[in-house]
């Protein structure tokens, strides 16, 4: 009996040996078998964008171009990337956007209203908060595929109220002005200095007004409501350019590419290729009272219940509030006097059209909500460079101008986003300071 036990493992220690050389050595000429193992991959949850009441937008993995929100999701994917390259290594996030579905939607209807997602230029818009800088819709009339940073529309006459704060600011008054002119032209290369101190007028070159004669004078309130090409280059040149340049820097401007701002003598003009989010933020700067908060996309991401990265808005007094006031009520007039004629609530906004008609604008405010709207061909888009003779939503144009499809726009989201929200007044102009002419009155 002994024995057969001994006997028998010995066999059991013979065939487990055997089989542990096999599982060393495999069969003749194959690798061993714990390398052909086939192994499972890793499973990564899937990350998701979340609404500001914490509602699902749409999974998020990086990839912006099957985004149902692609502006949206390139511009939060910029932004975390910005904050800390390693979240997107990460899987099951929940990241959390200022985006409100309900202005997201809105803004998206009055896109889809007026431009169809084959029609050849691109609009895009978005809507911010003014005093946060929570960018609560960001829409396009399509898909952004391959975008690499903002979306360069060339920003066209909305660029004008940098120039307008700037005068303001060194103590002219609505009534100061020039005589009227149909054409101007730099009386020496010496006219236009930028931030550097070179010179960089161009005597040679002539701009004139896209539409005719309004008057003997212009002031600063009558040159903004006919956004006045020669009337603001001679106010640049009265100012000096780097001033209106440093006033864009200051209430948030930059340009799309993420290389510093143009300076040329033709500032003024909206020569500067810009996403709808930056010039948003500049003209919710003025609704905000002098206070230029940065666009933020994100307020949390989350690992489960564990916090991995706040944001906080990020804002900064830039501007006195009396000249942020004074630039508001004369865009309030403008917009009352425009074809918009306005929002049945306390409004200011500018419309653009680029020489050339290259693109149009709209951007405008209320105290509490701030909007820029634009159509045309942004880089990196290309094959497509003037808006005239051309069908958009179906509808034939001769021109596109900011008021005939980015006004409406405008209008249409903002009106539908402030739906039920409280009035809020703007803060009346300092007449006393501001009201009147000093020193460049008709004679």
């Amino acid at each position: 009996m002994n024995l057969l036990r001994v006997v028998t493992g010995v066999v059991a220690a013979g065939a487990l040996a055997a089989g542990t050389f096999l599982l060393i050595r495999g069969a003749e000429g194959e690798a061993p078998a714990r390398d052909r193992l086939v192994v499972a991959p890793t499973v990564v949850r899937p990350s998701v964008l979340v609404d500001v009441n914490g509602a699902v937008l749409e999974e998020f993995s990086g990839d912006c171009a099957t985004s149902r929100f692609s502006y949206l999701c390139f511009r939060v994917l910029d932004d975390l990337l910005a904050a800390d390259k390693e979240l997107l290594a990460r899987g099951g996030l929940t990241i959390e956007t200022t985006v409100d579905q309900r202005l997201q939607q809105a803004a998206q209807q009055a896109v889809d209203g007026r431009v169809r997602h084959d029609d050849l230029p691109l609009a895009a818009q978005a809507l911010l908060v003014p005093g946060t800088g929570e960018i609560r819709a960001m829409v396009t009339s399509r898909p952004l595929i391959g975008k690499k940073g903002g979306l360069g529309y060339q920003q066209g006459p909305t660029a004008m109220v940098y120039t307008l704060a700037a005068a303001l600011e060194k103590g002219l008054r609505f009534e100061d002005g020039f005589p009227y002119t149909d054409q101007y032209r730099a009386p020496s290369f010496q006219a236009f200095k930028d931030c550097e101190g070179r010179a960089v007028a161009d005597p040679a070159h002539s701009v004139r007004n896209r539409k005719g004669d309004h008057g003997a004078f212009t002031t600063l309130r009558s040159g903004t409501w006919a956004a006045e090409n020669t009337f603001f280059l001679k106010l640049s040149e009265k100012i000096g350019l780097c001033e209106s340049v440093t006033m864009a820097r200051r209430l948030g401007l930059a340009r799309a590419d993420g290389t510093p701002l143009r300076e040329y003598e033709t500032f003024t003009l909206g020569v500067n290729e810009v996403d709808p989010v930056e010039v948003a933020t500049t003209y919710a700067t003025l609704a905000a009272r002098g206070k230029r908060c940065e666009p933020m996309t994100v307020t949390e991401v989350r690992d489960g219940a564990k916090v991995l990265r706040s944001f906080v808005p990020r804002c900064e007094q830039v501007l006195d509030a009396a000249v942020a006031d004074a630039v508001t009520g004369v865009l309030a007039d403008a917009l009352a006097r425009s074809p918009l004629k306005g929002l049945g609530r306390d409004a200011a906004g500018m419309a653009g059209t680029t020489d050339g008609y290259g693109s149009a604008w709209y951007v405008g405010y209320t105290p509490d909500l701030a909007s820029a709207v634009a159509i045309g061909a942004p880089r990196p888009e290309a094959g497509f460079h003037r808006l005239v003779d051309i069908t958009i939503g179906g509808r034939r144009y001769a021109y596109v101008e900011g008021t005939s499809i980015p006004g409406p726009i405008w209008k249409d989201s903002m009106t539908a986003g402030l739906r039920g929200l409280p009035e809020t007044a703007f803060t009346e102009p300092d007449t006393s300071r501001f009201g009147g002419c000093r020193d460049g009155c008709p004679k």
